[in-house]
């Protein structure tokens, strides 16, 4: 599936992921496709995590959205993936299907954002999570959240820290590889609220 982590710290935020797609049991590594898995929007940076399929359809939909798409507070996070929702289902066929007894419909999406308000992490239901030091998503997620853990006291920089956890997930998880895509930027005032 993939790496994909954010990461805030001395005043800057910044996302990270690996390059790899699977299908099945069929790698297609950056030598044959360049892979992006971190679309920019505007002033902000989507990971994705999930199907190829998200890739296309979210870039369409988002471009479509125009000014409503509004990715600098948790709320505005939450505004803009319902409208995609609905533009998603209308326009791109998403087929929102998982459980029966699901409490919504799902948008089948797993994202990481990041931009100068911060890191935000958007999930099936649409639930939104702020997040203060660092999060993960993708099949490698766990290992990149260890890592993370590990060296976020004793390194100073966002974008080093992002890099060992893509890292940890690349060298342990069967459906993450390198090479890296990672992208740093300074956080706006008043927007830092990591723990020392």
């Amino acid at each position: 599936m993939t790496t994909i982590v954010a990461v805030k710290k001395n005043g800057s935020v910044a996302i990270a992921s690996d390059s790899l797609t699977t299908f099945g049991d069929t790698r297609l590594s950056q030598t044959y496709e360049p892979n992006r898995k971190i679309l920019v929007v505007g002033d902000s940076y989507i990971g994705l995590a999930g199907t190829s399929a998200h890739f296309s359809a979210l870039e369409g939909a988002l471009a479509a959205l125009g000014g409503d798409c509004r990715l600098s507070s948790k709320s505005e996070v939450f505004g803009t993936f319902l409208r995609l929702h609905a533009l998603l289902k209308e326009s791109f066929y998403l087929n929102t299907k998982e459980e029966e007894d699901d409490p919504y419909e799902s948008s089948q999406i797993m994202a990481l954002i990041a931009n100068a308000s911060g890191i935000y992490g958007v999930y099936s239901y649409r639930e939104v999570f702020c997040f203060d030091r660092f999060w993960g998503i993708g099949s490698g997620r766990n290992f990149a959240l260890g890592a993370m853990y590990a060296v976020y006291p004793e390194l100073d920089s966002a974008s080093q820290i992002a890099k060992v956890g893509v890292e940890a997930g690349v060298e342990f998880d069967k459906s993450s590889s390198g090479p890296f895509q990672i992208y740093e930027i300074p956080l706006v005032a008043g927007s830092e609220t990591e723990l020392q």
